[in-house]
């Protein structure tokens, strides 16, 4: 067993934030060893990235650990190739008592053509549960929108909240159901 020295945690503001204040972004040059057999950059590196980053946001704004609880839908818009240079932006868009929502654009450019319209790749929504340094939820601090499109995608979010929240109470009362044997 590998045992990792981490110094007690500073205790955490959750005094609201804006949503700034986490806004982060990256970028990457796709190679040889992104692609699968077809050319094409692996599903799999644009979903690393985009978790990474989405993970990186949700720990900014909580101020400490938080781990993926789910990914909503998630589709790819056009191709990446060997050679594009990937940019990925992240965002709070909500948060609750113990979780929050991050929204996640990835789009894709030639690394060597300068002044081209990025191609936009995809877009993921995120929820991230804050951990303590027990691995117990956490409360994070609110969120505060700062313009008329962060507050729709705060109502956006709880549009999601409430759908993810009813699919799985509904699944779970089909589980119970009796005539499940």
């Amino acid at each position: 067993m590998t045992y990792v020295y981490r110094p007690p945690a500073a205790p955490v503001s959750l005094d609201p934030k804006p949503t700034s204040a986490s806004a982060t972004s990256l970028s990457r040059i796709m190679t040889l060893h992104d692609t699968n057999l077809h050319g094409n950059v692996h599903g799999g590196v644009i979903l690393h990235l985009v978790d990474e980053l989405g993970g990186a946001v949700a720990a900014r704004h909580s101020g400490g650990r938080a781990v993926t609880a789910s990914m909503d839908e998630f589709q790819f818009l056009v191709p990446v190739h060997v050679g594009d240079l990937v940019m990925a932006s992240a965002q709070v868009n909500w948060a609750g008592r113990t979780s929050l929502e991050v929204g996640v654009r990835v789009t894709a450019e030639r690394w060597d053509e300068a002044g081209q319209e990025p191609r936009h790749v995809a877009s993921a929504y995120l929820v991230y549960v804050a951990l303590d340094e027990s691995g117990q939820p956490r409360q994070v601090p609110p969120v505060v929108p700062e313009t008329p499109v962060e507050r729709r995608r705060m109502q956006e979010a709880e549009i999601r909240r409430a759908a993810r929240l009813a699919r799985r109470e509904e699944i779970l009362r089909l589980r119970a159901a009796k005539d499940d044997l």
